[in-house]
């Protein structure tokens, strides 16, 4: 009895390695339950991804067609804004050339003013003011003779009312002057 007998110990070794294994298969069992509920949650996971990238997707498609609208729009806006400013380049010119024009009109009547006040009938309202020259009526009353004159226009009558045209056309003559200097220095500082 000292000895066992061969088959027995065996059947012992086995029952030992099986014991082992089943516990191994067991350790085995557990881990690919929680690799197939991590497999579940995995798979969550992967379908959120997929509809995020859907969603950005669909997001990207908007933008790009916002920005295509946007650039379509500030070109066409772009192309107005070149064109107006094209238009007042051009009225800006055409407003200078016309300024100079008038400055040129108005030099001219001033370089004509001595040649006037030198004549005799000139010294009479070339130094008073149009206000105080004989004959000297308000721009409404200046072409109505009636309101004038007591009497019918006669030709004694005719000096007085070019004079008083001449007068009212150098009072605006230099109002323009100072209104087109006043402009001039306008833009000189704007500019």
């Amino acid at each position: 009895m000292t000895t066992l007998p061969l088959g027995m110990i065996i059947e012992g070794l086995v029952a030992v390695l099986l014991l082992i294994t089943i516990g191994y298969c067991w350790m085995l069992n557990k881990r690919l339950q929680r690799l197939r509920a991590d497999e579940q949650v995995l798979r969550a996971t992967i379908s959120e991804l997929m509809t995020a990238t859907e969603i950005a997707e669909r997001a990207i498609l908007g933008l790009k067609s916002t920005a295509a609208d946007a650039d379509k729009t500030l070109g066409t806006r772009l192309k107005q804004a070149e064109t107006m400013s094209h238009t007042l380049a051009d009225q800006l010119g055409e407003g200078e050339r016309v300024f100079t024009r008038i400055s040129q009109i108005a030099e001219a009547a001033r370089s004509a003013m001595p040649q006037r006040e030198s004549t005799p009938r000139g010294e009479a309202y070339a130094v008073q003011p149009p206000e105080t020259q004989p004959g000297y009526a308000p721009a409404e009353q200046a072409y109505a003779p009636a309101a004038h004159y007591p009497g019918p226009v006669t030709a004694e009558h005719e000096p007085d009312r070019k004079r008083s045209r001449t007068s009212d056309i150098r009072s605006a003559a230099a109002e323009a002057t100072a209104r087109l200097e006043e402009f001039r220095r306008r833009k000189g500082a704007a500019a």
